[in-house]
């Protein structure tokens, strides 16, 4: 049977130092599990080298496509461009700033089966700084109870969805909380959904854009009021079938490792 269709983007902020390496290890790993994919670089108003990295691995690699935003929409309008411009039948995507390492995409795809609609991935352990380990439980726990998620990891953004959701799911929000908005709409909506522990490693490269005061109190206004939206008011988008299926891969958290250093980059291959 013909493997599907595979579209990969990297919502990408002022990540000229990191993306590279992330686009050359996604596109040798997609090629091995599809001969049909596409690799997407969503540039979010980056100030620094990333536009241009990006268009050099463009002129590199046949399957390296590059959307430019002039100014900075967010990185929910980042990923609100990377689901648009994907073409194919299934899409992941993961963040510029290489805490997560895209050969383990595989992973993933092995548990995208027949009757599952999205495999999230889980971090087997949070390498940051201890505040924001902090930060991030608060965080997780919170809106896990608060909008009545099943998953392990609700901001994990190292996902693999069928381009179809979103012919159900609409997602609206510019900021970061749009990955809730989507764990809820999805989840509200009965999509099955598989979980698969990853690893997560230090930021090598740049700063957070979320870890300030400033973004955190703003987050908090955005979590209330996603929350009256989409619980409180009861959306309309909501669909009455079950409370979606949460199928954890427990062999392969059995099997997984502790986080050690980052990997390696792959070399750089000219096709």
């Amino acid at each position: 049977m013909k493997p599907p269709g595979l579209s990969i983007f990297f919502p990408a902020c002022n990540d000229g130092a990191t993306i590279a390496s992330l686009v050359i290890a996604a596109v040798q790993t997609a090629s091995r599990l599809t001969p049909d994919f596409e690799v997407l670089v969503i540039n979010d108003g980056s100030t620094d080298a990333t536009a241009s990295v990006a268009d050099e691995l463009a002129r590199l690699y046949s399957h390296v496509r590059v959307v430019h935003h002039e100014h900075n929409r967010g990185y929910g309008g980042a990923l609100q461009s990377g689901f648009g411009a994907a073409t194919k039948e299934l899409i992941f995507y993961t963040d510029g700033d290489a805490q997560y390492d895209p050969r383990e995409m595989e992973r993933l795809w092995a548990h995208m089966g027949e009757g599952v609609d999205l495999v999230n991935g889980y971090k087997i352990s949070r390498s940051d700084p201890l505040h924001r380990i902090i930060i991030g439980r608060i965080y997780h726990h919170t809106v896990k109870l608060l909008f009545g998620l099943r998953v392990r990891d609700v901001d994990c953004d190292f996902r693999l969805i069928r381009r179809s959701v979103f012919d159900r799911v609409r997602l609206e929000k510019a900021s970061g909380v749009i990955c809730l908005e989507m764990m809820k709409k999805i989840h509200d909506a009965g999509f099955t959904i598989a979980e698969v522990p990853v690893h997560h490693y230090h930021r090598a490269y740049g700063k957070s854009q979320f870890f300030n005061f400033r973004r955190l109190v703003r987050t908090a206004f955005d979590v209330f009021g996603l929350w009256q939206e989409l619980v409180w008011h009861r959306a309309p988008a909501r669909d009455a079938r079950a409370d979606a299926c949460v199928a954890p891969a427990t062999a392969d958290h059995e099997a997984a490792t502790a986080v050690e250093t980052a990997p390696g980059l792959p070399e750089i291959e000219r096709t």
